[in-house]
C-alpha cells in the first residue's frame, strides 16, 4: 500500500484516510498543508481491493461509522468528516 508523505513541522504521527475523489477530503488535506505539519494519508479509492479491505479492517478498529475523511492523530484519536475546528484545536494543543 503506498502512503503518502507530506513535509512539514513533526507534532506527532498524523494519517489521513482519504478518498481522491471527496471534496471534504481535499479540505481536510488542505487545512493539514495550511498548518504546515507533517502528516501521511492514502486515498483509498485508489487501493487495491485487498489493501482497502485492510484500511476498511484497520478503521472498524476505531469506530463501526466507515466514513472519510478519517483522520488518525497518534494512534490515539480519530476524527471523521472535515470538522476544521476540532481538527485546528487538536493539532494546536499539539504544536501546530
Amino acid at each position: 500500500m503506498e502512503i503518502k508523505q507530506v513535509e512539514g513541522k513533526d507534532i506527532g504521527t498524523i494519517m489521513l484516510y482519504a478518498l481522491s475523489t471527496c471534496p471534504w477530503c481535499k479540505k481536510t488535506k488542505a487545512l493539514l498543508n495550511s498548518l504546515n505539519v507533517k502528516y501521511s494519508y492514502v486515498d483509498v479509492d485508489l487501493l487495491s481491493d485487498d489493501e482497502e479491505q485492510s484500511v476498511e479492517e484497520e478503521l472498524s478498529h476505531w469506530s463501526d461509522q466507515l466514513a472519510f475523511p478519517s483522520l488518525i492523530i497518534n494512534n490515539e484519536k480519530i476524527i471523521i468528516g472535515f470538522k476544521e475546528q476540532e481538527i485546528r484545536k487538536t493539532l494546536e494543543a499539539m504544536g501546530a
